[in-house]
């Protein structure tokens, strides 16, 4: 390896540290105080606020980069598996499997983004965007299903979505109020749900 080259390297691993620091300082200040300032965030992260600027672009590129780190520690990556599956009800099940693990990452983090979402139209439509993948996923999923109802893409996109988790999660899944553990113990009533909300059978197969 060259010298110059051993530079750049260096460069580029400095940037990612930059930038994973700056990302994870945004979820935690989300997590404790539900706001998304960019000052806030790069006192947080020890960097200067144009340096945030200039890693994301604006608070919407900050949260989008908060969305892909929760997305790729949730495994969402392992959504596409749901669109190979050659049993749609399997394919469905797998859906809601997945969806359930990415909600468990950061139960608090994720609350308080979606929630700010409602009051911040630059945060709304980065949560909108995420919201209509989930949507066109959902469409496809139930385009195979044996006799669904008219609205199943509809159903399934609501009750795959944090809030169903959120409602469902119970203390002693998790031991604590907000613990994460306690999304992914919901998984198997949203599954129930969804069978029943769009005529499958009752069991997963």
């Amino acid at each position: 390896m060259s010298p110059r080259s051993y530079r750049m390297g260096q460069r580029q691993a400095e940037v990612d540290e930059t930038r994973a620091r700056i990302v994870a300082a945004a979820r935690a200040h989300l997590a404790e105080t539900g706001g998304a300032s960019l000052d806030a965030v790069a006192r947080r992260a020890d960097v200067a606020r144009a340096t945030v600027y200039y890693q994301f672009g604006s608070k919407a590129g900050l949260l989008e980069a908060v969305c892909d780190a929760l997305a790729e520690q949730g495994g969402m990556a392992r959504l596409a598996e749901a669109f190979t599956l050659a049993d749609p009800w399997a394919a469905v099940d797998r859906f809601v499997e997945v969806m359930g693990g990415f909600w468990a990452v950061d139960r608090v983090c994720t609350r308080r983004l979606r929630a700010l979402a409602a009051l911040d139209e630059e945060v709304g439509r980065v949560i909108a965007d995420r919201d209509a993948r989930r949507r066109e996923g959902a469409a496809v999923l139930t385009g195979r299903l044996p006799a669904a109802p008219p609205d199943a893409a509809g159903l399934l996109f609501v009750l795959t979505a944090f809030e169903t988790y959120d409602a469902l999660a119970t203390e002693a899944a998790a031991g604590a109020p907000d613990g994460d553990g306690a999304l992914t113990a919901a998984t198997p009533a949203v599954t129930r749900l969804v069978r029943a909300a769009l005529g499958g059978p009752a069991e997963p197969s």
